[in-house]
């Protein structure tokens, strides 16, 4: 029987570990990208991975997994600041020390890119298709082609989409079958040099109209993701970028000591979205085309990590049955299985967002103090720990 085959679209962060991750399948994939194959991607952002991700991601043999990958940490601490204007920690969760699981690991994303890109250059089963724009996707005989400038014959069974909400390609094919909202919020990412320390905690202030989180990296290295409502990153701009520089110098001065910049600040809109249909036709959306959610919990690629698990599992179980993995009853499975948690997860961040975002002075001396009683219960930090580890079950 001939190999069915798959289309992924966008070498994103997403688009590359979704092409190794079924290549497991013994399908061929051709994965297209708008930018060349060198690895050669410049990026400060990082990205928190939860243990059971971790574990998930170590099967793939896509690096090494040493510290300088994948950097351990054990602890995580959420502030807030009292009426003194200083950092008063309300919330900590600390890892197992039995059970030998850490509370998340964080991972360069350019880092990452490379060791996956290198890992596809050497994998039969993926094709490389660089500097190709998609224009459509059209319908070829019982399967599909992509469009490009120049003809393709190339047909595939399954055409995974993993461009972003913002594409032209998802709004196409989708039109408005979701629903959504901007923060009006933008995030704010570099990374910092420091003095060493152990540097295994990380940690989450919560001030009035900001959220900044220190993400250990190394033990002289932390990433910074400070998101910011929109007027106010106006407001700063306009002073300079030194500016931003001094204002999150001050913020990190209680815990970390000569800091200096070691990257440039990139910035990023932040919106919440999440899709009513998940596929049309053999064609399915994947990852931010998906859901798109606020990184302050961190869990944005654990969902599409989540996903990946799924759809691999599904897809395999039909590929043993002899099945054609573009059919739209083997996609409905996927959807049935992945919509639910991801909608209600979603949800819950979006949830959080909302909470952490008090300006009441009684309402958040009230969440204060909720943070705190459940600070104390061992039980509520297990349960909290399990869904940033593993998600909703259902």
């Amino acid at each position: 029987m001939e190999k069915q085959k798959i289309c992924i679209v966008g070498a994103s962060l997403t688009g590359l570990i979704t092409a190794i991750t079924l290549s497991r399948l013994n399908v061929n994939i051709d994965l297209i990208s708008n930018r060349n194959s060198s690895g050669n991607i410049t990026s400060n952002r990082t990205t928190a991975i939860s243990q059971n991700n971790y574990n998930f991601l170590k099967k793939l043999k896509i690096a090494k997994f040493s510290k300088k990958e994948f950097w351990p940490c054990s602890h995580m601490k959420l502030y807030t600041k009292n009426e003194d204007q200083k950092f008063v920690k309300i919330f900590e969760i600390k890892k197992a020390e039995k059970q030998n699981k850490q509370i998340l690991y964080m991972i360069n994303n350019e880092m990452l890119i490379k060791n996956m890109i290198k890992n596809i250059k050497n994998n039969k089963l993926i094709t490389f298709k660089t500097q190709k724009k998609v224009y459509g996707i059209i319908t070829a005989g019982l399967l599909k082609s992509v469009k490009f400038k120049k003809k393709d014959n190339s047909k595939y069974n399954l055409i995974i989409v993993c461009t972003g909400n913002n594409s032209s390609l998802s709004k196409t094919i989708f039109d408005n079958q979701s629903f959504g909202h901007s923060y009006d919020e933008v995030s704010i990412t570099t990374v910092l040099k420091h003095s060493f320390c152990k540097n295994n905690i990380a940690r989450q202030i919560f001030l009035d109209d900001e959220i900044l989180a220190l993400l250990p990296i190394t033990s002289t290295k932390t990433s910074i993701v400070w998101s910011v409502k929109k007027n106010m990153i106006k407001k700063y701009v306009k002073k300079n970028e030194l500016f931003l520089k001094n204002k999150i110098k001050f913020y990190t001065n209680n815990f970390l000591k000569k800091v200096e910049f070691i990257s440039n600040i990139e910035f990023k809109d932040l919106n919440f979205l999440v899709r009513k249909k998940y596929f049309q036709d053999r064609v399915l959306l994947f990852g931010d085309t998906l859901h798109e959610v606020h990184p302050l919990a961190g869990q944005g690629f654990n969902m599409v990590l989540r996903d990946l698990s799924c759809l691999e599992k599904t897809l395999s179980n039909k590929i043993n049955l002899g099945l054609d993995i573009g059919s739209s009853d083997i996609l409905l499975e996927f959807s049935n299985a992945t919509k639910p948690r991801n909608f209600v997860y979603s949800i819950g961040i979006d949830f959080l967002k909302t909470f952490f975002s008090f300006k009441n002075i009684p309402l958040k001396k009230f969440r204060n103090k909720i943070i705190e009683n459940l600070n104390k219960s061992n039980f509520a930090k297990d349960i909290f720990y399990n869904l940033a580890d593993k998600g909703v079950k259902f």
